[in-house]
């Protein structure tokens, strides 16, 4: 018996009825030996974390546009904030963490620079539209190692492209929206949990808002300080979550009435406040100017990868590849002035 099929026994015996075994994933679109350490979903998060793409969340904006202070998020640790939330999540239950955790850590690898800015201006600019969500989608499958892809498993490509809401339904009560594997869906809350939690964080550095604007009923429902009302929510949805037999992941309803209203104060007091809207105008502003460009005059950045999209597609891929700096210094290079050289 080789290690990953006892990893693979384990699972058998200590998991939940419900969660998804690594021994039972519907596979990948090319088929690969199974390896002898590491179980399907290990391996897929291995891919994860050594891809480029992941590479470059460490410069990739959350919510504040290239600040300067060195204790903002970034969309790298936030990611690892969503990854710790939702393997708390998924042990408590019993559910694969290693599956868990694939998803977590590639769910926002698509995300363009800038964070909802740059989604925003892709989206108006590119034939068809542009989503994040699905641009973490096309990343793995069709842009990472120069086209080939990660070839990950069904399981973690479909939590990556459904764990999104935008400011949607956090667990769509249809169905129709939500993640195939109780994992999937874990990562679609703990990814809310973790934003509304962090973003607050960092509007208070920012003095975007103080303390004492968040409501107060809102801190008496979910706790005053970082910590407590992650530990709240995380607690909430696994309590309910085994009182639903764990035929899915819930919330009470009166946690998720708090938690969409402090996703909806952040947006009103921080996303789209004014002195926000003066840096997403900028940042929307810059990345036009690149997109029109490079359309233009696309040798040498867009790759001949994937074959068959149009160019604007190609363009799209690398506007949303960029880092907030690369992009910021790509502009400086195509557009500012510079004194000549004798």
């Amino acid at each position: 018996m080789t290690i990953r099929e006892r990893i693979e026994e384990v699972e058998q015996q200590t998991l939940a009825p419900q969660a998804c075994l690594s021994s039972a994933s519907r596979g990948r679109v090319r088929p690969e030996a199974l390896h002898p350490l590491r179980t399907a979903f290990q391996r897929d998060r291995d891919r994860i974390i050594h891809s480029k793409s992941f590479r470059r969340l460490k410069h990739k904006t959350q919510v504040f546009l290239a600040p300067f202070g060195d204790h903002y998020r970034t969309r790298l640790t936030h990611t690892l904030e969503v990854s710790q939330i939702a393997r708390t999540i998924a042990k408590s239950l019993r559910l694969n963490e290693d599956l868990t955790e694939a998803i977590a850590l590639g769910h926002d690898l698509g995300h363009t620079p800038f964070g909802h800015a740059g989604e925003e201006t892709l989206n108006q600019l590119l034939p068809g539209g542009f989503t994040h969500y699905e641009q973490s989608l096309r990343v793995v499958e069709r842009l990472e190692y120069e086209g080939k892809g990660l070839n990950l498993t069904f399981e973690v490509r479909d939590g990556i492209l459904k764990h999104s809401k935008g400011r949607g339904e956090i667990l769509d009560e249809s169905g129709e929206d939500m993640p195939a594997t109780l994992e999937g869906q874990v990562v679609r809350i703990s990814d809310v949990i973790a934003y509304v939690n962090h973003d607050i964080d960092d509007a208070i550095r920012a003095e975007v808002i103080a303390e004492k604007d968040i409501p107060t009923h809102l801190i008496k429902a979910l706790g005053k300080w970082h910590a407590s009302r992650i530990d709240r929510m995380v607690e909430d949805v696994v309590k309910t979550s085994l009182e639903e037999n764990l035929s899915k992941i819930a919330m009470t309803p009166g946690m998720m009435d708090a938690v969409v209203e402090l996703r909806d104060f952040l947006y009103e007091k921080v996303y789209l406040s004014s002195p926000a809207r003066k840096e997403i105008d900028k940042a929307k502003k810059l990345l036009t100017d690149l997109y029109a460009y490079v359309l233009e005059k696309p040798e040498p950045y867009i790759k001949p990868y994937p074959a068959g999209d149009s160019r604007a597609r190609k363009v799209a891929d690398f506007i949303a590849g960029m880092t907030d700096r690369y992009a910021i210094g790509l502009f400086e290079k195509l557009f500012f002035p510079r004194a000549w050289s004798s």
